[in-house]
């Protein structure tokens, strides 16, 4: 499957279609990144646990009342610094800062399509990584609060998405929004419509 993954992603993507179908209705409508757009990296990391592969997830801290996302399940990742030469190198370097994975052990794979998020003025550059053992996580404590890791065959089962009323900052409801359903945890937004895409390549692999 790994090596199938890493053809995938040097093929055309999915995009924003597959991107969308995680997406509320309203998201569709958003402009592109305007040029002060930040950026950041995330990592779809994935790895062998109880013989089938899993992808580790992070739930962020709620401390910081500035932190848009914060509560929220995310992949590890984070700002790119001006240390950071690359993008790829930004989202080893997260990865390995919130969940505790040494950098030199992560084989990246490739690239999945990059999502503007307008709430954080975030341009989000997402990698898929792999790793030949099951790591021993050491989340940030800082910035996660719980590691949550999710057998990757989950995301494809079509009873794991399901459909909920989100409750925003300003009173702001918003009806019907899609989300993956896995331990009991809400995977939604951004996250889940970078997901979507990784589960389109997925199901061109194996289909489901």
């Amino acid at each position: 499957m790994i090596d199938a993954i890493r053809h995938q992603l040097k093929q055309e993507l999915p995009g924003r279609p597959a991107q969308y179908k995680m997406a509320h209705a309203v998201r569709t409508n958003y402009p592109p990144p305007p040029s002060n757009a930040r950026i950041a990296c995330v990592m779809a990391l994935l790895y062998p646990k109880s013989s089938e592969w899993h992808m580790v997830l992070i739930e962020r801290m709620s401390t910081n009342p500035n932190d848009r996302h914060s509560g929220q399940i995310s992949f590890p990742g984070g700002s790119k610094d001006k240390t950071d030469d690359s993008l790829i190198a930004c989202a080893l370097r997260e990865t390995q800062e919130e969940v505790g994975v040494p950098e030199k052990d992560i084989d990246v794979l490739g690239e999945l399509t990059d999502l503007y998020i307008p709430v954080s003025n975030f341009q989000v550059h997402p990698f898929v990584g792999v790793l030949d053992y099951q790591p021993t996580f050491i989340p940030q404590p800082t910035e996660v609060k719980s590691i949550v890791e999710v057998p990757v065959a989950t995301f494809q089962r079509k009873e794991t998405i399901q459909k909920t009323d989100m409750k925003l900052s300003g009173n702001i409801t918003l009806k019907n929004v899609p989300y993956y359903n896995v331990n009991n945890h809400i995977v939604w937004g951004a996250t889940a419509m970078m997901i979507s895409e990784f589960v389109e390549i997925l199901d061109t692999i194996k289909p489901h």
